[in-house]
């Protein structure tokens, strides 16, 4: 096997096929890639698989529960809740005395080391508040692009022309001080930007093109505290998601989200993403 091959453990591919690794380590694993044909292979099959069976499933976790199974589940629950109430009670005690007993021995004898604790399994509930705040944000990046970058006459607001006043007016609208990237080294070049509302006050939207016409666009805006704590908390570096009309690859900086989303094949609209996110983390 190539030693190139074998330094890339599985995990850490399909964690590169799902968009879950972090921003240097993809972009190595993006670099190996190109250099392993057969490796690339591997990985572009995975990717359809993935695909296929999110199209298979499309909408699927966006469905209610049906009502039925809802009234199944909950008069099972209520009969489970009915029968172990009384051995519940009757057991109580005797837990009580075993777990003293155990707990005293395992603390006699195997202590536990300084910061280890305990496993708690999660409780049921609803997904996190921010899980779903950064997917509504990502999903409005993709549906801004879908709308604007297919305009000819009135793509932008502001055109590159005037980019000085184009980066001083968005920053003053979203309070936050704002760079344009330059992504002139993969061929695109700014066209403009405009202002657009978002949850959490005014967003921001970059648009770039090639010599060919492909036009990329770049979203920024504000998240609530819970999606900005939420994203950071499991990513280290920026994720990749197909959900909307078209793909993107976004991340979230002290509450600020940055989505780049475009009609390009993964591996390319990958590059241009690092390279944004290199030039504005």
């Amino acid at each position: 096997m190539n030693a190139h091959i074998s330094s890339v453990s599985d995990d850490e591919l399909h964690a590169f096929v799902d968009g879950q690794l972090a921003l240097e380590r993809g972009a190595a694993i993006d670099d190996l890639l190109q250099r392993e044909p057969a490796l690339a292979a591997r990985v572009t099959s995975w990717r359809v698989q993935r695909d296929g069976l999110r199209q298979l499933h499309f909408g699927l976790l966006d469905e209610p529960i049906p009502a039925p199974l809802l009234k199944a589940l909950g008069a099972r629950s209520a009969r489970h809740a009915a029968q172990s109430v009384w051995t519940r009670w009757g057991g109580m005690a005797a837990g009580f005395a075993i777990a003293f007993g155990a707990g005293w021995l395992v603390n006699a004898q195997w202590p536990l080391s300084h910061g280890t604790t305990l496993a708690k399994a999660p409780g049921p509930g609803p997904a996190p508040t921010g899980a779903l705040a950064s997917r509504e944000f990502v999903h409005a990046a993709s549906v801004a692009h879908a709308v604007y970058a297919p305009e000819k006459r009135h793509p932008v607001e502001v055109a590159a022309a005037e980019q000085q006043h184009l980066v001083q007016w968005l920053s003053k609208r979203l309070d936050r001080p704002l760079k344009v990237p330059d992504l002139s080294s993969e061929g695109y070049s700014l066209v403009g930007g405009r202002l657009l509302p978002g949850d959490e006050g005014a967003r921001a939207q970059f648009m770039f093109e090639s010599a060919t016409g492909e036009r990329v666009t770049l979203y920024i805006g504000a998240l609530d505290a819970a999606a900005s704590t939420f994203t950071q908390s499991r990513e280290t570096g920026f994720r990749f998601t197909s959900e909307g009309p078209v793909p993107s690859f976004y991340w979230v900086d002290h509450g600020f989200g940055y989505a780049v989303a475009g009609k390009l094949p993964r591996d390319a609209l990958m590059k241009l993403a690092t390279v944004t996110y290199r030039q504005l983390s």
